[in-house]
């Protein structure tokens, strides 16, 4: 052993990092596959654009509960484990769902697909977030970028299948795909973190973890309502794209290729923001992602043009994609890190339902008004509530060697 950081930021942890993120790669596409077969779906059935959208919401529903259920098994159990029992739970919803014969037996399907999905997200980046201290942010935001790379490659791969094939025939490929490749990758992350690496990570020289003159459960909450926030202003483009691109006349294959654009830009933001947060703090980083993710919300409602659309895309991926690793980022920052699977499992659970409220909710907008605008002008509004809430945050944090009146520092060690 080279002494007490020889854990953290080691070669293993880069190794260990790269498995997961194509782990996230492979196992976000639960995610993302209903989004393309969003507009197939909804002319098999008959449905209006809220009655399609609520597949997606199920499958949001499901990822939510999954984040949280899946991070208190990594707590106890360890990361394999869970990401092995939910490929079998990706694989067993993607066959059933292959056989539906109706929206409410898709949507059933999809939730139990959103919950094996979750292992890849927020335990995934809990579990990650353990074998780094100096360059813990950077670590985060690559292992979330797993979940944008994802969103990039399955929907072009997904595409000629859909076109050929039908929808049906895409949910028994992903069936068969999850299982051999995830399994195998899960395999190679068996190797458990010694109990006291965490106590000495945070003694390590130089690294201190902020704290905010909150309890932790206020302070979470208050996390949570901000995550859901932000993200229902994320979903109306990530999720409505597709057939916002139909509605406009351009096709949903346009609307997949903005969406894999979207999500390419996504995935450069997050890289740049785990370097920021590093750096400024977690905090500071989500406050500027999402400012700039409100302004190109804004850029959405004069432009509809094909070539201003692939532009407007481009910019809200690039604004928004560094937001929700930051908010694992925090509570790493300002929480221990014994139960870091069920924290930042909560509020990543807050994270997927705004989006899963924005999706359903833009959808009904959308068929109360005819158009999308209203829809994204609604995301504004949810945008500068998650602005309010991390400013407030952020005027209540101090450093831990200046405790307040009557209170003694708290301990570093985390």
């Amino acid at each position: 052993m080279r002494g007490d950081d020889s854990i953290h930021d080691s070669g293993y942890s880069w190794l260990r990092l790269g498995i997961t993120l194509a782990i996230a790669t492979v196992g976000n596409v639960g995610m993302w596959s209903i989004i393309v077969l969003m507009p197939a779906i909804e002319a098999e059935f008959e449905l209006a654009r809220a009655g399609s959208s609520l597949a997606y919401t199920a499958t949001m529903l499901g990822f939510a509960l999954g984040n949280l259920l899946i991070g208190r098994a990594v707590d106890r159990f360890g990361i394999t484990p869970a990401l092995c029992g939910a490929a079998g739970l990706i694989a067993l919803g993607y066959g059933l769902a292959a056989l539906s014969g109706g929206i409410v037996m898709l949507s059933l399907m999809q939730f139990v697909i959103g919950l094996g999905t979750a292992a890849g997200f927020g335990p995934l980046i809990a579990d990650i977030s353990r074998w780094f201290a100096r360059r813990r942010g950077l670590a985060v935001a690559v292992a979330a970028s797993g979940n944008y790379l994802s969103g990039v490659i399955w929907p072009m791969l997904l595409a000629g299948v859909l076109a050929e094939h039908g929808w049906r025939a895409v949910n028994l490929v992903l069936a068969l795909g999850i299982l051999g490749l995830m399994v195998p990758l899960a395999l190679l992350l068996r190797r458990r973190l010694p109990h006291d690496a965490d106590a000495r990570a945070a003694a390590m020289p130089g690294l201190r973890r902020r704290v905010a003159e909150l309890r932790p459960r206020v302070l979470i909450m208050a996390l949570s309502l901000a995550a859901l926030a932000c993200c229902v202003a994320m979903s109306m483009p990530q999720v409505h794209i597709v057939a916002f691109c139909v509605d406009l006349g351009y096709g949903p294959a346009v609307g997949a290729e903005m969406l894999s654009l979207m999500l390419l830009g996504g995935v450069a933001s997050r890289l740049v923001s785990g370097l920021l947060a590093d750096w400024l703090g977690g905090v500071m980083t989500l406050l500027i992602g999402s400012t700039l993710q409100m302004v190109a919300l804004f850029l959405y409602l004069p432009f509809d043009g094909l070539v201003s659309l692939y532009v407007v895309s481009l910019i809200f991926g690039l604004a928004q994609g560094g937001i929700v690793p930051s908010y694992a980022v925090i509570v790493r920052e300002y929480l221990p890190a014994r139960e870091a699977g069920a924290r930042v499992g909560l509020v990543m659970m807050a994270t997927i339902l705004g989006m899963a409220l924005g999706g359903w909710m833009s959808g009904w907008i959308h068929d109360l008004t005819g158009s999308y605008s209203m829809a994204f002008l609604n995301g504004i509004a949810w945008n500068f509530l998650n602005i309010g809430i991390m400013l407030a945050i952020l005027l209540r944090s101090r450093s831990p060697g200046a405790p307040s009146a009557g209170q003694p520092a708290q301990a570093t060690a985390a």
